[in-house]
């Protein structure tokens, strides 16, 4: 299929930008995010992935296309790119910062608060049911 080279340049630029690519199954409409036809993307992504530079995953009539590292060293030869420049996909996330460990409005670790966070925090509705200090219970047969 004959794609401009304005459209082209505009799907590899969006695919180097992100990392990955989707596309509906659908080709008779605009690509979602790009101002180009969804048929010219979907060939141009056979296209790469046919070359190795693509790995295509299709589920529920949607295409999902990421980018290969030899898809990488391809696309940054020909968008004109400094090795400076990766996708999305290939940058660190920062991290956030963690609270004080002594802190409850903070990171907890996982522990969410829920219906029970008073049983963590040791103030308990039933006083009366604590036994005092000098309960000894026996294990064992009764007599």
């Amino acid at each position: 299929m004959i794609i401009s080279k304005e459209n082209r340049r505009t799907i590899y630029t969006t695919l180097f930008q992100e990392g990955v690519l989707v596309a509906p199954k659908n080709f008779e409409i605009k690509h979602p995010i790009m101002d180009v036809p969804n048929l010219e993307v979907i060939k141009a992504m056979q296209s790469l992935t046919s070359k190795g530079y693509v790995h295509t995953q299709f589920s529920w009539q949607w295409f999902y296309y990421v980018l290969t590292d030899e898809g990488l060293e391809y696309l940054r030869e020909y968008l004109h790119l400094p090795s400076e420049i990766v996708p999305n996909t290939h940058k660190q996330p920062a991290r956030p910062q963690r609270a004080m460990m002594g802190d409850r409005d903070g990171f907890r670790g996982g522990r969410g608060g829920g219906d029970r966070e008073y049983r963590r925090r040791g103030d308990f509705d039933k006083k009366d049911d604590v036994p005092s200090g000098d309960f000894r219970p026996r294990f064992g047969r009764r007599e």
